[in-house]
C-alpha cells in the first residue's frame, strides 16, 4: 500500500504517512454533505418564517394593535428585505460550497529541496577551527597559572 500524498510505502494498520503526515482513512464527505443540507435547511426555514409573517404579521398588527396602513405597510417592507438579504447570503454561501474546488487537506513534502531555497555553501574555510578540547584545555591551562602567581 502506498501514500496518496508521497508515494511512500506504508505498513497496514496505520492511521497516518510517517513521511509526509497525510491521514490515511478513507475521506467522507459527510461533512461537506452536512454543511450543503444545514443551508438548504436555513434557507427553507427563513422562507418560511418570511411567509408566516408577511401573512400573519399584518393581520395581527391590524387587529390586536390597532396599527394604521402605513405602519403595517412599513412592517412588511422591512420584513421582507431582512428575509430577502438573508436568503441571498444563504444562497451565496451554498454556491461557495457546491463549487468549491477539492484539495487535499495536506499538501505532500517535496523530496527534494528546490535550488532557490537551498543555503549556499561556502568554497572553503578560511582556516581551520579549533576542536573544543582544544579550546577548553587552553582555557583551563590559563586559569592555572593565573593561581600560581
Amino acid at each position: 500500500m502506498y501514500c496518496s500524498g508521497c508515494a511512500s510505502p506504508i505498513a497496514p494498520g496505520l492511521s497516518f504517512c510517517n513521511r509526509c503526515g497525510t491521514s490515511l482513512k478513507e475521506r467522507s464527505e459527510s461533512r461537506q454533505t452536512g454543511a450543503i443540507s444545514a443551508i438548504v435547511t436555513a434557507m427553507v426555514l427563513v422562507a418560511m418564517a418570511a411567509m408566516g409573517l408577511l401573512l400573519g404579521g399584518p393581520i395581527a398588527l391590524k387587529r390586536e394593535g390597532g396599527f394604521g396602513e402605513e405602519l403595517i405597510v412599513l412592517f412588511m417592507f422591512l420584513t421582507f428585505f431582512i428575509c430577502a438579504f438573508s436568503e441571498i447570503f444563504l444562497y451565496r454561501q451554498l454556491g461557495r460550497l457546491t463549487n468549491a474546488k477539492r484539495e487535499p487537506m495536506a499538501l505532500p513534502t517535496p523530496a527534494v529541496m528546490p535550488a532557490e531555497f537551498r543555503v549556499p555553501q561556502p568554497l572553503s574555510l578560511a582556516e581551520p577551527s579549533a576542536s573544543v578540547t582544544e579550546n577548553t584545555t587552553r582555557t583551563l591551562e590559563y586559569s592555572r597559572e593565573e593561581r600560581r602567581r
